[in-house]
């Protein structure tokens, strides 16, 4: 099992972190003096220093890496802040204050160690392209293989719940979402979310406020890629700076565009507001124009393509989703994206 480092030799401070391992099916690692500590520094994906080590430790500088917390019992002193800044650490936990963000890192260890997800953005290249229904295909065969949720980040959008008939799903909208600070735990966004199976989805509360918190935003995203294999993010087409903090967060950006003249001139005006245009692929539905010379027009490389579904539009406003055969174009297309994402996600 995946330990994390506990660096303390305060015997209330190990009990109560012991107790929140316990309760979050985590298992720890107690070094109660710092040459213990820097033997497993290197190896552990969640470090907790105690503020009764913290100075001796800083002293050894040790090397720098990420996961690294600073624990106290009751407010930490002054004097801590500095050598926890010293030790790369990301913040001063307060126990029991910060007990529920200290579960939460420890909830994501006994998680278990599974590689972050592939985050992918899907956005229309001009009105009605289909980019929610897209998006909604895939996360509905991305959900077959591993957890997967589709975040959507449309106000505006048809409603990522209602293509996947899960609006009427129990679970948390971003409204709440909203309300709520400080660090996510994956396994919480996970469970907390209206949910089929394997498939989350995250939108919107029909009564409740649309707009996005950046704050709230960066980390969803963030508990979202630890605990699902695929996250999909249905994107607005009217970008602003949460828009544009959240494309440079996904591995890769699907541009859906139709297969006509007046689509491709839409996502012709598109495509240069989005940054990263290495990450940038085409998704091209329809048929009127061969997708390779729309790639062309655009200089963008085309991903997969999706001709017209006969039905498509009715089976969603039945509730039956926008995937019921594996061999339809559209789910065709999907596994396609998803075959082919994770190898150019690395090469991006």
């Amino acid at each position: 099992m995946t330990r994390a480092l506990v660096i303390s030799a305060d015997p209330l401070l190990l009990d109560e972190i012991a107790r929140l391992a316990a309760a979050a099916g985590a298992a720890i690692e107690p070094a109660a003096d710092v040459a213990t500590a820097l033997r497993a520094w290197p190896r552990t994906p969640l470090v907790l220093v105690g503020a009764d080590l913290l100075p001796q430790l800083a002293t050894l500088s040790p090397p720098r890496r990420g996961g690294v917390y600073v624990v106290s019992w009751g407010p930490p002193p002054d004097e801590a802040y500095r050598p926890a800044l010293q030790v790369g650490a990301e913040t001063v936990l307060e126990l029991p204050a910060a007990a529920a963000v200290a579960a939460d890192l420890l909830t994501d260890l006994g998680d278990g160690a599974r590689p972050e997800g592939t985050v992918l953005g899907v956005v229309g290249g001009s009105g009605g392209a289909g980019a929610t229904t897209f998006a909604a295909a895939l996360a509905a065969l991305g959900a077959e293989q591993g957890p997967t949720v589709l975040l959507d980040a449309d106000p505006l959008g048809p409603g990522a719940d209602r293509v996947l008939a899960l609006e009427e799903a129990p679970g948390v909208r971003w409204s709440e979402l909203g309300a709520t600070a400080g660090r996510l735990g994956a396994r919480a966004l996970r469970e907390a979310l209206p949910r089929s199976g394997q498939l989350g989805v995250l939108g919107w509360d029909p009564a409740g406020r649309r707009s996005l918190d950046p704050a709230v935003v960066r980390e969803v995203l963030s508990a979202a890629r630890r605990g699902h294999e695929v996250v999909v993010v249905d994107l607005p087409r009217s970008l602003d700076g949460v828009t544009d903090d959240v494309v440079n967060r996904c591995d890769l950006v699907l541009v859906v565009v139709r297969a006509t003249v007046t689509g491709i001139a839409a996502a012709a005006r598109l495509v240069p507001r989005l940054p990263d245009r290495d990450r940038l692929r085409l998704v091209v539905r329809g048929r009127t124009a061969d997708p390779a010379a729309v790639g062309r027009a655009l200089d963008l490389p085309v991903i997969a393509s999706v001709a017209d579904q006969r039905g498509l539009a009715e089976a969603i406003d039945l509730g039956l989703g926008p995937v019921r055969s594996r061999r339809s174009p559209l789910a065709r297309a999907a596994a396609e994206v998803l075959a082919r994402s994770r190898v150019q996600a690395v090469a991006a």
